[in-house]
């Protein structure tokens, strides 16, 4: 099994961030292709890596975002970047990285969020995450856009903090894609 070591983005050093962006770009390569904006989402927070000796296999950043539900800001874990090493997945790699993701949101946020790919989505639900039922949305300097383009892909994990399930889950504005 991989060794896990997490490591807040401040203090990967160069090999590490490069090895984690190109195994990302390689996960990645084909039908959702990772974007530069897409890394940035990435940076800022904590990176839990899955090595096996001097190879890394798997990846998964949880950074802080604020989302909005009604009148209430929640301080939320948000899941960006989970990679495994093709010649990896299936063999519990994700899952470990996932269940030390899940450890700190429940120990440090009101809720955790991710927006989930198409081959994500039945790993993210059979962990317990669950399908936001209701419309989402960014910030924007002239009020709330709804993003369709996100509904049915945004994922929760409740922690602590009661949710109103059918309201709109409004985010931060940030380059690229909203969620």
């Amino acid at each position: 099994m991989a060794e896990l070591r997490s490591v807040h983005t401040a203090d990967l050093d160069e090999a590490c961030r490069r090895a984690a962006r190109s195994l990302l770009w390689d996960v990645f390569a084909e039908e959702d292709p990772m974007t530069e904006e897409d890394w940035e989402h990435c940076l800022g927070g904590l990176h839990v890596l899955a090595w096996e000796g001097d190879r890394l296999v798997g990846h998964a950043a949880l950074v802080m975002r604020r989302l909005l539900l009604g009148d209430r800001a929640l301080r939320t874990g948000y899941v960006e970047g989970v990679a495994v090493s093709r010649d990896r997945q299936g063999q519990g790699v994700g899952g470990a990285l996932m269940a030390e993701v899940e450890r700190v949101v429940r120990a440090a946020y009101d809720l955790g969020a991710l927006g989930a790919s198409e081959v994500g989505r039945p790993f993210y639900a059979a962990r317990g995450w669950k399908l936001w039922p209701a419309p989402t949305g960014v910030l924007t300097s002239t009020g709330v856009r709804p993003t369709p383009e996100a509904d049915g892909w945004i994922f929760y994990y409740p922690v602590t903090a009661h949710l109103d399930l059918t309201g709109t889950l409004i985010c931060e504005p940030r380059p690229g894609e909203a969620w």
